[in-house]
């Protein structure tokens, strides 16, 4: 248990440095409901991490009826990374990285955030909770779900970011899902057969 809180709050922290250190200053997208905040903070100026919880409602609804286990597990990664996303704004104007360093940097910081909370059970956002569910039905890896779901989301953000920020958007996701397939691709190897649930 103490090190599943430990995951938590360690992959929480990660995500809030890598959204607002190097992903914010360069206006780069993530996917997921990190992504979506992230649209909603460039196009209407709204906290990410607030979008981050409303949004959610709905998915961790559906998660609580097919995972209770996992719904309370997964609420404090939703709680705690939307906490660190907003807390850690000031980081914004305090660091200043080259954007392909950003995106190299805040790449591997969400990814890792991201990885270890899956690692933990938990979630940092509704569609990564989503991601999971159908992982543990499937047998695929949750990295590669949340990897197709970023690109459907990345496409929303054609009408908002640059073509620069779009690209480099791409780069950051694909840094991302690869990160976070690694470390859940090792949790993953450790769950025997016989405890995957089936939706």
């Amino acid at each position: 248990m103490r090190v599943q809180i430990v995951k938590i709050v360690c992959g929480s922290l990660f995500i809030g440095l890598g959204i607002n250190g190097f992903f914010v200053p360069h206006q780069l997208l993530d996917g997921g409901m990190i992504g979506i905040g992230l649209l909603f903070h460039y196009w209407l100026g709204y906290q990410p991490g607030f979008v981050m919880i409303v949004l959610s409602f709905p998915l961790y609804f559906f998660a609580f009826i097919k995972d209770k286990h996992l719904f309370y597990n997964s609420i404090h990664g939703l709680w705690l990374s939307s906490l660190f996303i907003d807390m850690f704004t000031p980081i914004q104007r305090m660091v200043s990285f080259p954007s392909h360093a950003s995106v190299l940097l805040g790449g591997v910081l969400v990814g890792l955030g991201i990885g270890l909370l899956l690692q933990a059970n938990s979630a940092s956002g509704g569609i990564d909770l989503v991601a999971q569910l159908i992982s543990k039905a499937t047998g695929i890896n949750a990295g590669i779900i949340i990897f197709i779901i970023d690109f459907m989301i990345l496409s929303l953000g054609t009408v908002i970011l640059e073509l620069h920020s779009f690209i480099l958007s791409i780069m950051a996701i694909m840094i991302v899902a690869i990160v976070t397939s690694l470390l859940t691709y090792e949790a993953k190897k450790q769950i025997p057969p016989q405890n995957i649930k089936k939706i």
